[in-house]
C-alpha cells in the first residue's frame, strides 16, 4: 500500500544543493578554491565583535536587527526601514518565492544561474523556467521573451555565479521596465562588493516598485560560517517578507560580526583590491597556457577547457596537487572549472599544477 504521506508537488524534483569540498584524503595541505570564500578572512573588527558576543549566549538575539540595518543604511545610503536581514541571502530568496510564487506560477532564471533559484521555486510549488544565455552572459531580450502572465519572479545575479560575467545598468533597467505587472525582478548582489563603484542595483530598486536586491556577508566580508544576508526593496514587499521572517532568524554573534564588518570599509576595500590583483594575474596566467575565460567581475574565474573530459582531467590533476576547484557540470558548463581567487600562495600553486597539466596534455 503506498504511503499516504507525501510532500507538496515539486519537492522531490529538487536536487539537494552540494557545497564545495574542503578535504582531500591523504593530503595535509589543501588549497580550497571551490566555494568563493575570502582567503583573507573577515575584518579583525568583525572577529572581535564575534568574540565579544560570546559573553551573552544565553540571550535571544535582537529580533529587529536594528544595529545591523542602521550600519548597512549608513554605509550604502539606503533607508533602514526597507532593509531585511536573513540567515544568508538564501533565506531572503526563499521568502520571495514562498510569498510571491506558487502552483501555476513561473519563476525565471538563466541557464547558468545559481541553483538555489530553482530549488526555492520548486519548494514554493512554482514552476522553474530556465532561460538561455548568450556566450555565458545573461541576455535580457531572452528573459523578456520568456515572461508571460504567469511570471512572478525573475532572478538575476550580477556579477553572475558561476560565470563571473555582468549585465550593464541600462539593460537591467530595460528588464525591470519590461516585466509583466505582477512580476518582481530580484537582483542577487552576492558578489557586488568585488566591483569598484558598483551599486548592485540600489538606484534601480529606489526608482521602481518591482525590484528587490539581495546581498550577503559570506563573500567579501568572510563571514560564511555565520550565515548573514540582507535584502533591500520597496516598503510593501519588505513588509510582506517581515511577516514571514522568524523572530530571531539571525544569531547575536552573526549580527555583531556583520555590523562590525560592514562598517569596516577600509578592510573591505583592501580585500577588494587584493582580489582584483590576483584575479587579473590568474586570468592572464591561464590565458598564457591556453585556458580561456570570460572577463571576470567576482572573486572567481570560469576556466574553459576543450571538453568535459579535459575539465575532469584538469580537476583530477589539481586535486593531486592539493587544490580543490569546482566542477560546474550541474550549471550546464561541463567543460569548465570555477576557480576561486585565493591568496598569492594558492594562486601560484594552482597555476603551477595547471601548467604541468597543460604541458602534459599538449
Amino acid at each position: 500500500m503506498p504511503n499516504a504521506i507525501q510532500p507538496k508537488p515539486g519537492i522531490m524534483q529538487i536536487k539537494p544543493y552540494k557545497g564545495g569540498e574542503s578535504v582531500l584524503g591523504g593530503i595535509s595541505k589543501v588549497y580550497k578554491l571551490s566555494s568563493n570564500e575570502n582567503p583573507l578572512g573577515p575584518s579583525p573588527r568583525a572577529i572581535a565583535a564575534f568574540q565579544a558576543a560570546a559573553g551573552s549566549l544565553e540571550r535571544y538575539p535582537d529580533g529587529d536587527h536594528a544595529d545591523l540595518r542602521a550600519a548597512i543604511a549608513d554605509v550604502h545610503g539606503v533607508d533602514a526601514d526597507r532593509l531585511i536581514c536573513g540567515d544568508g541571502s538564501d533565506e531572503v530568496i526563499s521568502w520571495l518565492c514562498y510569498a510571491y510564487a506558487g502552483a501555476g506560477d513561473e519563476v525565471l532564471f538563466t541557464e547558468h544561474g545559481f541553483s538555489m533559484y530553482r530549488i526555492c521555486a520548486l519548494a514554493a510549488g512554482a514552476t522553474p523556467v530556465e532561460v538561455g544565455e548568450t556566450n555565458r552572459v545573461v541576455d535580457v531580450d531572452k528573459l523578456l521573451a520568456a515572461t508571460n502572465d504567469k511570471t512572478r519572479l525573475v532572478f538575476l545575479a550580477n556579477p553572475a555565479n558561476p560565470t563571473g560575467t555582468m549585465v550593464n545598468a541600462a539593460d537591467l533597467a530595460r528588464l525591470a521596465a519590461g516585466l509583466p505587472p505582477r512580476a518582481i525582478l530580484v537582483l542577487d548582489g552576492a558578489y557586488a562588493e568585488f566591483v569598484p563603484g558598483f551599486d548592485a542595483g540600489l538606484a534601480l530598486v529606489d526608482a521602481r516598485q518591482n525590484v528587490v536586491m539581495t546581498r550577503t556577508f559570506s563573500k567579501i566580508y568572510g563571514l560564511g560560517s555565520l550565515r548573514v544576508g540582507w535584502g533591500y526593496g520597496p516598503a510593501a514587499i519588505i513588509d510582506v517578507l517581515n511577516r514571514m521572517r522568524g523572530p530571531f532568524n539571525v544569531s547575536t554573534a552573526g549580527l555583531a560580526a556583520a555590523t562590525a564588518a560592514v562598517r569596516d570599509v577600509e578592510y573591505m576595500a583592501h580585500c577588494q583590491a587584493e582580489n582584483i590583483k590576483w584575479r587579473d594575474w590568474l586570468q592572464a596566467e591561464l590565458a598564457a597556457i591556453g585556458i580561456p575565460s570570460d572577463p571576470a567581475f567576482g572573486n572567481f574565474i570560469l576556466a574553459r577547457f576543450r571538453d568535459e573530459a579535459e575539465a575532469n582531467a584538469a580537476d583530477a590533476a589539481l586535486r593531486a596537487a592539493g587544490v580543490i576547484t569546482r566542477l560546474v557540470k550541474g550549471y550546464n558548463l561541463p567543460n569548465c572549472l570555477r576557480i576561486t581567487v585565493g591568496d598569492e600562495e594558492g594562486c601560484r600553486v594552482l597555476m603551477a599544477a595547471l601548467t604541468r597539466f597543460m604541458e602534459g596534455s599538449a
